[in-house]
């Protein structure tokens, strides 16, 4: 399995990195063997703390995302691998159910960003009142039922998610309320 550990403005050393290795590894073998790789990034946050980032492909379609901060680099991954790790209990099954589905679609997603239209203060004074937009994302919509699109979002730890409702073939999308509930949006017919 390839295991990449990096450093935005922080120094990882060897043992942090034998010690991020040896517990991706723990969790690919217990949850998942046939992954392939994983991204643990570490950098600062807000006073002075450490912030770890994990990302990890682990089927067609599923990527696993996890983030943590602390005031340790070591504490920061553990908080990461741990939210990982509970999500991987609470899906097992329907995870397992993925693995063996050949029709789940690859998210191949691009990424984007706008040039901005110059410094004419009369262009900026008429468009102040829109936000800008700053960049453009393009993934594949899964088909999904709204459980597996909850779990999905869970997963990838992301606010929203749209997909193709399996069972009526129309888009919908779920995402994160500030309350941490989970809505979901179908289209009116």
């Amino acid at each position: 399995m390839d295991i990449r550990v990096a450093g935005h403005q922080v120094e990882t050393g060897e043992a942090l990195r034998t010690h991020v290795s040896d517990r991706i590894t723990q969790l690919t073998e217990k949850y998942f063997a046939r992954a392939t790789s994983a991204d643990v990034t570490f950098g600062r946050a807000e006073h002075n703390d450490f912030r770890c980032d994990i990302v990890a492909p682990v089927n067609k379609g599923i990527v696993l995302k996890a983030s943590n901060k602390a005031s340790d680099a070591h504490v920061a991954f553990e908080g990461a691998a741990d939210k990982i790790e509970r999500q991987l209990k609470r899906y097992r099954g329907r995870l397992n159910a993925h693995r063996g589905a050949q029709d789940s679609p690859e998210f191949d997603a691009s990424y984007r960003v706008f040039e901005s239209k110059g410094t004419n203060d009369e262009a900026e004074d008429s468009e102040s009142d829109a936000p800008a937009i700053v960049a453009e994302t393009r993934v594949d919509i899964p088909t999904a039922s709204v459980s597996d699109a909850v779990m999905m979002l869970d997963l990838r730890d992301t606010n929203a998610l749209m997909f193709k409702n399996g069972q009526t073939g129309a888009y919908n999308m779920v995402y994160r309320r500030q309350d941490g509930t989970i809505g979901w949006v179908e289209p009116g017919q």
